[in-house]
């Protein structure tokens, strides 16, 4: 038994350690797979396609991941946590072996993230819930920190992967999860065992439905909200999109009314009043709400400000954006496990608020510097955003896990995962909105004044000044060559000087002429970022001591009780 608790952890940790890079590695390689497949996602309609490549994966994950962790609770967590592993393994190798090109090609690549998803779904909804039975009370922070941290560097660690993997093959950066995804089937089906409690649980069919209904409705909607239409900058006056939003949010508000009232509801409303829980999920949804976006407003600012001015080719940003971020995930690694096992001893409260502080203060230095940074200042503020991540996720992980009984921590487990999941889609959604709202006060006129400046003709010039900002934003996320990507289908740069389509088209121009309406818009975002660090630091604090649930007498009990097996 002692052995078994290490080897659960080794397997979940790879089982999130996969789950989590597939979720970014996609991001950096988003070039080289559209190229792959001759696709050009910047075209009219063609960026719906690199959405969902982008965030489907992500959509699947936070809507499955309650119903799996319930059906682990069920049926088993092993059991289910099992076939996760080879339904995330079969999607990784139908992914690599894209088989068309052009439309059909980025078809085949969303129908196989949305099932890579669903295997990705599996995976987080049940490595919590198979840690808290394999590991005792006084251990569950360590095993929380390793498992979660490792999970949240993926994030990171796929940015860098996907960099350098996509400049050998695209392919490579879905094969790459393959051998792994294989010997984690293989071993999950050999090592892991059951050891939660299982009951005669009935499948709440509605809640399901409407809970998926819903959900995917209102991210659906938040995610082409983003996109523009009907002239405007976004797309928040498309019906569709307030259909989702609506008509997403009133089926959540009936989800809620028929888990009150079924008998065996599938999403626990009851655990939110546990105050360890509640708190803790309250924190976990601010905090990623506040990481996602960043996560994409710091790629954005050094492939297309800072690492052009500083003599690197757009086609070469996407790779060295996911380098120069390594301070970041070296952050998480550091602080993560360490604050994992002293929360252990000292309970999560200090660490989970303490963290999200020294978060927000990161936050706060990165507007406090210049857009053409000194990466020394750069690299110390991502560092410590990384370090507050980690004191934050490890001890608030095991804190929510430890609050709940064991026949509801596959339930738990999944709804935890939820809030992650969905905050990261949120977060996109709303940063990218904020960002093209603060663009939009300030960026078309200076890009038209600067266009007409350098002999593009002035109704050229309005009309590309006019275009809408995500554009941009899109073009400098894919390591394109924004001015060069707006100006060659108008046939202008042919009839220009070679002095001014030289400027135009160089590396310096467009950061300069971005520099000023992005810090605008960085304004308005990382103060967001800041707020939501700040609510998840005090949601901390108002979770009160650390507790454990007591399966013996159905209690809650103090750690130092629960370890030792009574209550104080």
């Amino acid at each position: 038994m002692r052995s078994y608790k290490w080897v659960a952890l080794s397997n979940t940790t790879l089982g999130m350690l996969l789950a989590m890079v597939n979720s970014s590695i996609v991001i950096i390689s988003l070039p080289a797979i559209f190229r792959g497949i001759h696709l050009n996602p910047l075209e009219a309609g063609n960026v719906s396609y690199l959405l969902w490549i982008l965030m489907g994966y992500m959509l699947v994950a936070a809507v499955l991941v309650v119903t799996l962790g319930r059906l682990g609770d069920m049926f088993g967590r092993v059991r289910i946590y099992n076939a996760g592993f080879a339904v995330f393994t079969v999607g990784t190798i139908l992914l690599a072996l894209d088989p068309f090109q052009g439309g059909g090609g980025a078809m085949w690549l969303i129908a196989w993230r949305l099932v890579q998803g669903v295997g990705g779904a599996m995976l987080m909804a049940n490595s919590s819930a198979i840690l808290t039975d394999a590991f005792p009370a006084g251990q569950r922070g360590l095993a929380m920190g390793t498992n979660q941290v490792a999970g949240i560097a993926g994030q990171f660690l796929g940015l860098v992967l996907g960099g350098l993997l996509s400049q050998v093959d695209w392919r490579l950066t879905f094969f790459v999860s393959a051998p792994l995804g294989v010997i984690g089937t293989v071993w999950s089906y050999k090592s892991l065992r059951e050891l939660g409690s299982r009951g005669q649980i009935k499948i709440d069919w509605l809640g399901n439905i409407s809970f998926a209904v819903g959900l995917t409705a209102l991210l659906a909607g938040i995610t082409y909200g983003i996109q523009p239409y009907g002239g405007h900058s976004q797309g928040w006056t498309n019906p569709w999109v307030l259909t989702g939003l609506i008509g997403g949010t009133l089926t959540l508000i009936a989800f809620c009314v028929i888990e009150i009232r079924v008998e065996q509801p599938m999403f626990h409303l009851s655990l939110f009043k546990i105050r360890a829980f509640a708190a803790g999920n309250a924190a976990s949804l601010f905090t990623a709400i506040s990481r996602g976006g960043m996560q994409f407003m710091l790629i954005i600012w050094l492939q297309g400000i800072w690492l052009p001015l500083h003599g690197y080719n757009y086609e070469e940003t996407p790779l060295w954006a996911g380098i120069y971020l390594l301070p970041l995930t070296v952050g998480f690694l550091v602080a993560g496990p360490l604050s994992g096992h002293l929360s252990d001893r000292h309970g999560a409260r200090a660490f989970a608020s303490g963290g999200m502080v020294l978060c927000g203060l990161g936050l706060l230095g990165l507007l406090l510097i210049p857009t053409n940074f000194g990466y020394v200042w750069f690299g110390a503020l991502i560092f410590l955003i990384g370090a507050g991540s980690g004191l934050f996720l490890a001890p608030n992980s095991a804190a929510v896990m430890n609050s709940v009984p064991a026949d509801k921590r596959g339930a738990a487990s999944g709804m935890a995962a939820t809030f992650m999941n969905a905050g990261m889609v949120l977060s996109i959604g709303v940063f990218f909105s904020l960002m093209v709202a603060g663009l939009s006060s300030t960026l078309p006129h200076t890009l038209t004044s600067g266009l007409t400046q350098h002999g593009v003709p002035s109704g050229v010039a309005q009309q590309l000044g006019a275009l809408p900002p995500v554009g941009t934003l899109f073009a400098a996320f894919l390591g394109y060559n924004p001015i060069q990507s707006m100006l060659a289908p108008t046939g202008v740069l042919t009839h220009l000087s070679p002095a001014n389509a030289h400027t135009l088209t160089g590396r310096s121009y467009f950061p300069q002429l971005l520099s000023g309406p992005f810090h605008h818009g960085l304004v308005i975002v990382f103060s967001l970022a800041i707020l939501m660090s700040l609510a998840a630091a005090l949601a901390s604090v108002l979770r009160g001591r650390h507790f454990v649930h007591d399966d013996a007498h159905g209690t809650a009990a103090p750690l130092a009780a629960a370890v030792s097996g009574r209550e104080s």
